[in-house]
């Protein structure tokens, strides 16, 4: 499958996750969610604002969240029915783990084969 079709997977996921409650939207959700443990994968819109992608960094250097840079501001809204988001938190296992997959799979053949989300990469500051 093309990177092109994975993106627009990751987006419907984005979309079927939102409908079964299983995002937090925003920079102050996700922080909140990152501080209870209730976040299993961080979404950083490309274009986020410095200062406010520095905000969910700083929590994601402590634990063993994955994140991924991934769409614009105003394609995250709009993937989940609603204004620019800097930050998505998944916050259901299987959501992530196919978010995870679709998003590594788009970035070409160096991105391995999906692991589980357990063994992924996180964080590394």
């Amino acid at each position: 499958m093309s990177p092109r079709n994975r993106r627009a997977d990751a987006l419907r996921i984005l979309g079927l996750a939102r409908r079964a409650g299983a995002l937090l939207l925003g920079t102050g959700a996700v922080r909140t969610g990152l501080r209870e443990g209730q976040v299993e994968l961080v979404l950083l819109a490309e274009d986020a604002a410095p200062a406010q992608a520095d905000k969910i960094e700083r929590l994601l250097r402590h634990g063993e969240v994955p994140v991924r840079h991934f769409g614009r501001r105003a394609e995250l809204g709009a993937a989940v029915g609603g204004p620019p988001y800097t930050a998505v938190g998944v916050t259901q296992d299987g959501f992530a783990v196919r978010l995870l997959r679709e998003l590594d799979e788009s970035a070409g053949p160096h991105a391995g084969e999906p692991r589980a989300l357990e063994d992924d990469q996180t964080y590394a500051g």
